[in-house]
């Protein structure tokens, strides 16, 4: 495994993610699935996945990604990350049987992809990067088969394997969870300052297009100084054309005693976001026609009409506005 230090003792470094958890023999890291096994970091998870799905790419969500596209999702199991709010913790955070999973190889996955015509494969469910090897040979033969590949992702990867890692990614959904290192803290156990190096190598050195992702959840990261700073370093280190979605929260995990996010919360969020300069600005989980439609960042008019994750009406020709002529930002 490349991305490991080989201590004294028989300890192990695992420097996949910045916990840069230290391991004995036979012991696994925070991750639950990156082990130590013979002195060397084991993917003990690598082909077992929790399933297969077809779905429309805006669940991704990815708006400006070959919409209307289908995407052949999977997952594994175990995460890098401790939020305290997961919204899939039966897989992330159980410490299940892994061989009583489905196991799926890479050319498998590929043979399903184009036997149901899907543009693309994602990587989603637990934060692929855990599973860092699996994706990236999936990856390789989705590349060799015309297949797009995409990241649903925390971000939290440490700069080396994510140069390698984001090299194989077309699309990436990254969540930023919140806008300060005392939520990341509290809710994540993880820090934010990774996260946004992540998010500025893959927007600004890569070729993958991305679109970012924030799950509001009241009185923990939705006031308004919060989604100003937010909005405030997304266009100053971003620019303003990167995607931005704010999704409902819905109890579960351990913030059962939260409430589900309001939609005026979500509409809140929505127009500070415009407020602030940014162009692609949608709600996700509650949502409407008005705040889950592309508008022309030059005219203004709806490009793509769409109600949730259903493209009712697109009024884009070869990617560009058909009333200004304008290119609409994203793949197409």
């Amino acid at each position: 495994m490349k991305y490991q230090n080989i201590l004294t003792n028989g300890k192990v470094q695992c420097e996949i993610c910045p916990r840069n958890c230290i391991l004995s023999e036979g012991q696994s890291g925070f991750c639950k699935v990156r082990k130590n096994v013979n002195n060397n970091i084991v993917l003990v998870s690598y082909g077992y996945n929790t399933g297969l799905a077809i779905d429309p790419i805006e669940k991704k969500p990815l708006y400006q990604f070959y919409p209307g596209s289908a995407v052949l999702s999977f997952g594994t199991t175990g995460c890098n990350m401790g939020c305290r709010f997961c919204q899939n913790w039966r897989t992330t955070k159980n410490n299940m049987d892994i061989s009583l999973l489905n196991k799926t190889s890479p050319s498998e996955i590929v043979a399903t992809a184009k036997k149901y015509n899907c543009k693309s494969v994602a990587f989603t469910y637990n934060d692929p990067i855990i599973f860092f090897e699996y994706a990236i040979d999936t990856a390789k033969l989705c590349r060799q088969n015309n297949i797009k590949t995409v990241v649903v992702t925390s971000g939290f990867i440490n700069k080396e394997p994510a140069r390698e890692f984001f090299a194989y990614m077309d699309a990436a959904n990254i969540d930023l969870k919140g806008f300060s290192d005392e939520f990341y803290r509290k809710n994540c156990l993880a820090k934010l300052q990774p996260v946004l190096d992540t998010i500025k190598y893959a927007c600004n050195e890569t070729d993958c297009h991305v679109e970012l992702t924030t799950l509001l959840i009241e009185g923990e990261n939705d006031s308004d100084d919060m989604l100003k700073a937010q909005c405030r370093w997304i266009t100053e280190n971003l620019g303003d054309c990167v995607p931005l979605h704010f999704s409902a929260f819905f109890p579960n995990y351990k913030l059962l005693n939260k409430k589900a996010t309001d939609y005026s919360t979500l509409l809140r969020a929505y127009k500070i976001a415009k407020q602030c300069g940014l162009k692609y600005v949608y709600t996700g989980n509650i949502t409407t026609p008005e705040t889950s439609s592309t508008y022309c960042k030059k005219c203004g008019q709806p490009v793509i009409i769409r109600n949730g994750y259903k493209v009712l009406k697109y009024n884009l020709v070869n990617g560009a506005c058909v009333f200004c002529k304008t290119k609409c930002d994203g793949a197409y």
